[in-house]
């Protein structure tokens, strides 16, 4: 049996302060203190874990997998520290209050998130609510819950974006994809396609492949309000999901897709120790409370 290993909260802050700021001598300010008494720490916070956490170099410091993967355990420890202190000093029939980080991509952040948000600090007003608008590419919001930047992620799941193992969620909705196109056009199909990198989903790409009326992007937008705005400008036109489709400018018109129309799955993801916060608990329920669920639980 490995022994165990003791760190205390300041060693956790040090690796998270080097992490972010990119260098033992750039995190001595935020920790209040020097380069040397920094670079201490890390080499003794190192041997008592048994592994190389940051590759030094004349540019600073960055983490190894190793220390990435202790980087993000160190966020989750200290958030949960946090949130320990503030519900212990509160009895239980106390109002919620604190921080709450939320990760949303963009669709979600100006469609989804408002009124839900709007519902919670009426009902909790001591919830101090932080939104951050995240690509969903890659590992997308779920990797910011996964790696501590955010206690619960709007996600949508089973596209490009992969989901962390040890993350807890639930589909909140399952949302159709429509064409979009300008409107009063007489033939929308014919024309080129517009897209964005962020539309990606393997289900959605195999629909499309099935259909021999949909060319290949010709055009491609940095997020999906760039693509309405050239689909509204006679650029061309795109399909995309309905929460992108939410309030669609002026000049565009949307198509239903048929019976057959793919469709993407929303939902919200966090950390199992997290799921249990009032907190997250008080936002979990405004997120199900908002919309009917139309798929399994994940």
């Amino acid at each position: 049996m490995s022994a165990a290993v003791d760190l205390a909260p300041q060693e956790l802050r040090t690796l998270v302060a080097v992490a972010e700021e990119g260098g033992f001598s750039a995190a001595a300010p935020r920790l209040g203190t020097t380069q040397s008494a920094v670079s201490h720490a890390v080499r003794g916070i190192e041997r008592k874990l048994g592994a190389v956490l940051f590759e030094r170099g004349r540019y600073g410091a960055r983490t190894t997998p190793a220390g990435a993967r202790t980087v993000a355990h160190a966020r989750r420890v200290l958030r949960m520290l946090e949130i320990l202190a503030g519900e212990a000093r509160n009895a239980p029939e106390a109002a919620v209050a604190g921080p709450l980080r939320i990760a949303a991509f963009r669709s979600a952040a100006l469609h989804l998130l408002p009124p839900v948000l709007g519902r919670l600090s009426a009902r909790h007003p001591g919830i101090e609510a932080t939104v951050t608008v995240v690509r969903e590419i890659g590992a997308g919001t779920a990797g910011e819950v996964a790696e501590g930047r955010a206690d619960l992620g709007i996600a949508t799941f089973g596209t490009g974006a992969k989901t962390a193992p040890d993350l807890v969620g639930d589909v909140l909705l399952e949302e159709p994809y429509a064409l979009v196109h300008p409107a009063g056009h007489p033939d929308p199909r014919s024309l080129p396609l517009v897209d964005w990198r962020e539309n990606c989903s393997s289900y959605t790409r195999e629909w499309w492949a099935a259909q021999d009326w949909i060319p290949s992007a010709t055009v491609r937008a940095e997020d999906d309000g760039a693509v309405l705005s050239m689909v509204g400008s006679g650029l061309g036109m795109a399909i995309m999901p309905a929460l992108s489709l939410t309030a669609a400018p002026p000049g565009t018109a949307v198509t239903d897709l048929g019976p057959h129309r793919p469709t993407r799955r929303v939902g919200y993801v966090t950390t199992p120790e997290l799921a249990a916060t009032a907190v997250v608990r008080a936002l979990v329920r405004e997120l199900r409370g908002s919309v009917k669920p139309q798929v399994d639980v994940v």
